[in-house]
Parts: C-alpha cells; sequence; structure tokens
C-alpha cells in the first residue's frame, strides 16, 4: 500500500513539473510573440515618420512652386492644401483596403507563425 502512495505521489510531482514547464513555456511564447509585435510597429512608426516629413517638406516645396505660378504664395498653399485634403478623404475612404486589412494580415501571420514551424515538425 505505501508503494502504491509513493507511486501516486510521484505522478503527482511529475504532472507538477510538467504543468510548470508548460506554463513557462506559454509564458515564453508569448513574450516572444509580443516582442515581435512591438517590433513590427515600432519598425512601422519610424517608416511612417520618415514618410510623413517626406510628405510634408513635399507639399511645402510643391505649394511654393504653384505660388511662384500664380505670382500668389498663399494661393498655392491653399491649392496644395485642397490637393491633400481630397487625397486624404480618398484615404479615408478605403482605409480598410489599404490599411486596416494589411495591418491585421501581418500581425495574424506574426502570431501564427510559429505555431505553423511546431505543426510541420
Amino acid at each position: 500500500m505505501s508503494e502504491d502512495f509513493e507511486k501516486i505521489e510521484s505522478l503527482a510531482d511529475q504532472l507538477k513539473e510538467y504543468t510548470n514547464t508548460r506554463l513557462a513555456q506559454l509564458k515564453l511564447s508569448v513574450a516572444e510573440k509580443i516582442s515581435q509585435v512591438a517590433a513590427i510597429m515600432i519598425a512601422f512608426l519610424v517608416v511612417a515618420l520618415v514618410f510623413f516629413l517626406f510628405f510634408v517638406l513635399l507639399c511645402g516645396a510643391a505649394a511654393l512652386v504653384i505660388g511662384e505660378w500664380l505670382h500668389n504664395t498663399w494661393l498655392g498653399f491653399l491649392i496644395m492644401s485642397g490637393i491633400v485634403l481630397l487625397v486624404g478623404f480618398i484615404l479615408w475612404i478605403s482605409k480598410d483596403r489599404w490599411h486596416r486589412k494589411p495591418i491585421m494580415n501581418m500581425l495574424i501571420l506574426v502570431m501564427f507563425d510559429k505555431e505553423k514551424e511546431d505543426e510541420e515538425d
């Protein structure tokens, strides 16, 4: 009878150890995925900032050129701001196709890429 209790106790210890190991593995997996997503988001924000600055400077230069052609600087800036507003409106209308879905697909790919590798092994 004592041997049965020892076997059950040993089995319980092994079960605890297995559960702790799986929990630690899950924590590491979640931490890895969060760090991957954070790295992608930071890289995306840096690239977006660079393109934003490029766009602002390009629009300023275009407004000055249009102002020179029309011999009226403020009219050049007004026309350029109207163009930017129109482009912004078009981008807002098509935000699902051009912004939300690609970002969601990229995040899903990052989140479930490791699981695909595990299934293949």
